[in-house]
């Protein structure tokens, strides 16, 4: 098996330590590509290609382990091998102490055991860089665990006569969450409430404001409090969680009545839901998008009231879902064609969700860029 090249950067301000080194290298044949460094300045501009240090402990611009310090404090430090004389042995040990791999004393070092020690440290330096990897992968895959909890909970409907269905999707298959949420409540005498929203951006931040956001919407809802200041409430909310000024918040909020005939939806700079009658898109009612929360502290959200034949569908969905790619054209995919997508499917069946999911990313070429989040509520009379 081919022996792996490592890359070493020796810090040396001695010629003739710096001779004897290589001359050590050279006698054990040793698969390495050798740079050198006169000082610890220096050697932190080479340090992002090095591999391996071997650290003179005394240089013109650094005494001590502070030049050791000073390459560990670095981003992501390679593996460092610390250089002293006879006399520093005791400073070879506090070096090991204070994060170097090991210690080497001069004069006391053959082609060999030099070779060894680089291999050991590097190797030990990957191991460890593995463990740290290996770690973080999986503290955040248990943060997006509890952030999907918060994002995308289950909902609070036990209705027959109301059936549900929820997609969730990170864009470009990301590990953490973005900022899309959803939730749906029922009050008791069988009313639905149901809310989407997008918190702009990605990132923890953004989803741990979605779920702060998602939390207050069922908080208000169950508390009976009407649609108007419930998103007055978020945007307050909104503004007093959020790390950054610039952040805000798209939602679209929908009531469905206790008999299912009539609805009122609320769009927060949201697209608007789609209708679906006898397997159509139906026109809703023109109205103003609205702004989104945290934009204007002292806008007043309109609501549209629309009438539910039997059989009828809704469905809300975030921004990810219509701003795909389309093959051979510069716009995104957009409603319009959603809806052409959504006409050709539901006359093949009520399980037509999937499809145009599917359909969606196939004309994008491959993975969404945003989240997406996608609700659809159907009357089952």
């Amino acid at each position: 098996m081919r022996t792996k090249t490592v890359r070493v950067l020796l810090v040396e301000d001695d010629e003739g330590d710096a001779l004897l080194v290589e001359a050590l290298l050279d006698e054990a044949r040793a698969p390495v590509i050798l740079t050198r460094a006169r000082t610890l300045q220096e050697a932190e501009t080479l340090l992002a290609e090095a591999e391996c240090v071997l650290l003179d402990l005394g240089l013109p611009d650094a005494t001590g382990l502070d030049g050791l310090r000073r390459l560990l404090d670095r981003p992501s430090p390679p593996a460092i091998l610390v250089l002293t004389g006879v006399t520093d042995e005791r400073q070879g040990i506090d070096a090991v102490t204070a994060g170097a791999e090991d210690y080497l004393v001069k004069g006391q070092v053959d082609g060999e055991l030099l070779l060894r020690s680089i291999r050991y440290a590097y190797e030990r330096r990957r191991a460890e860089e593995a463990q740290r990897q290996l770690r973080e992968a999986k503290l955040l895959a248990a943060e997006k665990t509890r952030l999907e909890r918060g994002l995308l909970p289950p909902p609070l409907l036990q209705h027959a006569d109301l059936g549900l269905a929820v997609r969730y999707q990170p864009g470009g298959m990301r590990l953490l969450l973005g900022g899309d949420f959803y939730d749906v409540v029922a009050d008791d005498d069988g009313t639905v409430h149901v809310v989407i929203g997008d918190v702009c951006g990605h990132g923890p931040d953004e989803a741990a404001l979605g779920v702060a956001l998602r939390i207050a919407w069922r908080a208000l809802v169950l508390s009976g409090q009407p649609a108007e200041k419930v998103l007055r409430t978020l945007h307050e909310v909104l503004v007093a969680e959020r790390h950054a000024e610039s952040l805000f918040t798209t939602a679209c909020m929908v009531t469905i009545s206790a008999d299912r005939r009539k609805a009122r939806y609320f769009l927060a700079g949201h697209p608007e839901p789609l209708l679906i009658v006898d397997q159509r898109v139906v026109d809703l009612p023109k109205t103003r998008i609205g702004v989104p929360l945290g934009v204007l502290p002292d806008y007043e959200w309109q609501g549209v009231d629309i009438d539910l034949p039997p059989g009828w569908s809704l469905l809300c969905y975030t921004d990810g879902l219509i701003e795909g790619r389309v093959p051979d054209d510069t716009e995104r995919l957009g409603v319009e064609r959603l809806c052409d997508i959504v006409n050709r499917l539901v006359p093949d069946g009520p399980d037509w969700l999937d499809p145009l999911i599917a359909e969606v990313k196939d004309l994008n070429g491959g993975e969404l860029d945003d989240d997406m989040a996608v609700l659809l509520l159907r009357d089952r009379p």
